[in-house]
């Protein structure tokens, strides 16, 4: 509840209730279904609360930034802002649908959750030392809602009737009708509040690039930084949380430290050289082949394959349905029908990969075979409506086509339903050999990327596509441009993650929905179809977790069958490698891996290793 609306913020007091009575609930939390596993203060059960403080930890970064602004589509933000603010709850990474009170105490709220009242704790301080106040956090949430990104505020700002600061400590969140009821607490906890005074005296706005840093209340601070190459985060001096039972065992670097490189390759010897010592492998082809060095075989080097429970990430090439030439599905799909995963994982990534087939893998909520009575219940009416196609109704969910491993090229079978639907949707091979429509034009395929990396992917794919015609090309540009052609529009299919959460709601509309689909950098395939729309709002209106599953299945299916996603690969395991001086708990949650938040410095290991001559 809490993730998705954050991805892309004392009892007793006088409330501001717009409604008649009701009793009403004082908790430290808050979980729309079951228990909160946690009580009050109490640490997380995946933590070492015994971990010791100090030492630094340091990783990589690939390109440049120019920002310490993560709340802009503007410009290049730093790695790793998020240490510098702190929000409302905080979610645990064994509790799927719970949040907890961080910098709030409590919070109160009657049965219909018209409003939520939060209790704020006492003695927060912002990072210089100033208290933070209710008058801080209703500024901030007043801020984004005029200066936040649009498609935040074209979903969000109609949520909100008003919030107002009820009590020295305290700020009442009263919604409107149309809030989702599942989605108020979310609605109030992902704010991490600014300091007011901070942003009055600076001039500051939340739309633009600035490497000054906004005042927030969080663990760390910017410390030295060398734009583009390098930023060090250190320990808040006297930070307010130091002692919060909720942070036992958490935060336990002195510094966190990113180093940028220019490609991946130069990251990666950088590693083996001491240059930075964790690194959350990324590359199959890096994880199978690259690690037989000394470093590793000393055991200098640790590496580790750590469970991942997370919904597996939707990783996939998007096309750009702003564009004409992507309007019919038979192209789109014929466009898909050439990437050939499974020489791709065979070939290319060591057998080490799964192709993902749903938006919610790794889930109950993904759908699967020919829909059940409880999908039905809602893609019926659609149908009737004329919003869906009735083949949704009978159709087997939708999975990708199946390659060769031994040949990239797909085989005749394959290349011929292509073609047959290209030709079905007007595209006619010519002399030359290319697909033209009526008006002699060729099907021209741009894919941008700006990483090396996925060269030996991108191009066996552009390679299918030309030996049936398709005029495609792989166009490689730096990150800078390929931050600005993403966001005008200026490509034809892309990389893209439209990563979902155990609990969909209301931030479902930021990836999927109409509202969002001229400026988003989620729905940033400009998705726009009713029938979406409407399973969007049903999911969103799901009350309990039967329903929630049963409509989220329906709306995975419609998604698919949409066909602006061609699914590329995915990993159910996080590779970590790291230079013996960090420790972790023996058992992981589900839900994190925790490298910044709750591993720890092993000071004598470290000593180790700089007496040995290794770093």
């Amino acid at each position: 509840m809490f993730h998705r609306i954050a991805a892309t913020l004392v009892s007793g007091l006088a409330l501001a209730a717009p409604v008649a009575a009701q009793d009403v609930t004082v908790s430290h939390g808050y979980s729309t279904f079951g228990e909160l596993k946690y009580g009050p203060d109490e640490p997380f059960s995946y933590v070492n609360v015994d971990a010791p403080k100090g030492g630094e930890i340091s990783l990589h970064a690939l390109g440049n930034y120019d920002s310490f602004n993560p709340y802009t589509r503007n410009g290049n933000v730093a790695t790793g802002t998020g240490v510098l603010w702190e929000n409302l709850f905080v979610s645990a990474a064994d509790d799927p649908y719970a949040v907890y009170c961080y910098l709030c105490e409590t919070i109160e709220y009657p049965e219909d959750l018209s409003y939520i009242a939060v209790n704020l704790r006492g003695g927060i301080r912002f990072t210089d030392g100033t208290p933070m106040t209710a008058e801080d956090l209703k500024f901030t949430v007043d801020l984004f809602l005029e200066q936040g990104l649009p498609e935040f505020r074209n979903v969000f700002e109609r949520y909100y009737e008003s919030v107002e600061v009820t009590g020295d400590n305290q700020v009442t969140f009263t919604f409107t009708e149309e809030a989702p009821l599942r989605d108020r607490p979310g609605l109030v906890g992902f704010w991490n509040p600014f300091s007011k005074a901070w942003f009055e005296e600076n001039d500051a706005r939340i739309d633009r690039t600035t490497l000054d840093v906004f005042l927030g209340t969080g663990p760390y601070v910017v410390g030295d930084y060398d734009v583009g190459r390098s930023v060090t985060y250190t320990r808040t001096p006297d930070w307010w949380g130091a002692d919060l039972p909720l942070n036992r065992g958490r935060h336990n670097f002195d510094s966190i430290r990113y180093e940028y490189f220019g490609d991946s390759s130069a990251a990666l010897q950088a590693f083996f050289a001491g240059e930075y010592t964790v690194r959350v492998e990324t590359s199959s082809k890096e994880w199978a082949t690259a690690y037989d060095v000394p470093p590793v075989e000393r055991g200098d080097v640790v590496r580790e394959v750590l469970p991942d429970g997370n919904i597996t990430t939707a990783q996939g090439f998007v096309f750009n349905l702003k564009r004409d030439k992507w309007q019919d599905a038979r192209v789109r799909d014929a466009v898909a029908m050439m990437f050939n995963f499974e020489w791709s994982n065979e070939t290319l990534f060591y057998g080490l990969y799964s192709r993902p087939v749903s938006f919610w893998g790794g889930s109950d909520l993904a759908a699967e075979g020919v829909p059940g009575a409880g999908e039905l219940e809602v893609l019926e009416p659609l149908v009737e409506q004329g919003l869906l196609d009735a083949s949704i109704l009978t159709d087997e969910a939708r999975m990708p086509a199946v390659g060769d491993p031994a040949r990239n090229q797909p085989d005749r079978r394959t290349r011929r339903a292509a073609l047959r639907m290209m030709n079905e949707a007007g595209w006619e091979t010519g002399a030359d050999g290319m697909l033209r429509n009526a008006d002699g034009e060729t099907l021209e395929v741009v894919i941008i990327q700006f990483s090396p990396t996925f060269d030996r992917v991108v191009n066996p794919y552009v390679e299918n596509l030309r030996s049936i015609g398709i005029d495609a090309r792989l166009e490689r540009i730096d990150r800078a441009q390929y931050i600005e052609r993403r966001r005008s529009g200026d490509w034809d299919m892309t990389n893209h993650s439209p990563g979902q959460e155990f609990e969909p709601g209301a931030g479902l509309k930021q990836w999927f929905h109409s509202d969002t689909a001229e400026d988003s950098s989620r729905n940033l395939m400009a998705l726009a179809d009713p029938g979406i729309d409407a399973l969007v709002d049903e999911v969103i209106a799901a009350q309990d977790l039967e329903t929630l599953t049963q409509r989220t299945r329906a709306l995975d299916r419609a998604l698919r069958a949409y066909g602006f996603w061609v699914p590329q690969w995915g990993n159910s395991e996080h590779w970590v490698a790291y230079w013996d001086q960090y420790r972790h708990p023996a058992e992981t949650p589900p839900l994190a891996v925790g490298v910044i938040d709750w591993w720890w410095y092993d000071a004598e290991a470290a000593d180790a290793l700089k007496a040995s001559g290794a770093l």
